[in-house]
């Protein structure tokens, strides 16, 4: 199913609300350092759910997510008056798993690096177990009269 154009423009104008939102009117000091990552709206434009990153640790993290949560009615009153919807729409903070999934995803593309040049060597230093060539051959004519005589 294809998306609706109208609702990644109205995705698309909430973060920026959200992000102004966030910089001006929120003065919360458990506010940490956010980032929005990305806002998805449903379809009957009734819902958005904004996806968020926290640079720090969990504890900041938890104490950015209580932030948010209070700070929900100020966002949403202004995304209320920077849109031209008849009704605005519920929102939701989610915090954002990307870049744990991303660092995980690392982690394991460097490990199987890691035993592809383990592999890549021990490929190299390999030897035949029997003759280099274990294929017969056919007999050349030459090979005949040699073995004739």
């Amino acid at each position: 199913m294809a998306e609706n154009p109208r609702a990644r423009k109205i995705a698309d104008r909430i973060r920026e609300i959200t992000v102004r939102a966030l910089e001006r009117e929120v003065r919360d000091p458990r506010l940490g350092f956010v980032t929005i990552t990305d806002v998805r709206v449903t379809g009957d434009l009734q819902h958005a759910s904004i996806f968020y990153t926290v640079y720090g640790t969990d504890e900041e993290r938890d104490e950015t997510a209580k932030a948010l949560s209070s700070a929900k009615g100020v966002v949403r009153r202004e995304i209320g008056k920077g849109l031209s919807l008849r009704l605005t729409p519920s929102i939701e903070f989610h915090l954002d798993a990307l870049p744990e999934s991303a660092a995980s995803i690392e982690h394991l593309l460097d490990e199987a690096r890691q035993r592809d040049l383990a592999a890549h060597r021990a490929a190299e230093a390999a030897q035949y177990a029997g003759d280099a060539d274990p294929y017969r051959k056919p007999k050349d004519a030459d090979d005949d009269e040699t073995a004739a005589s």
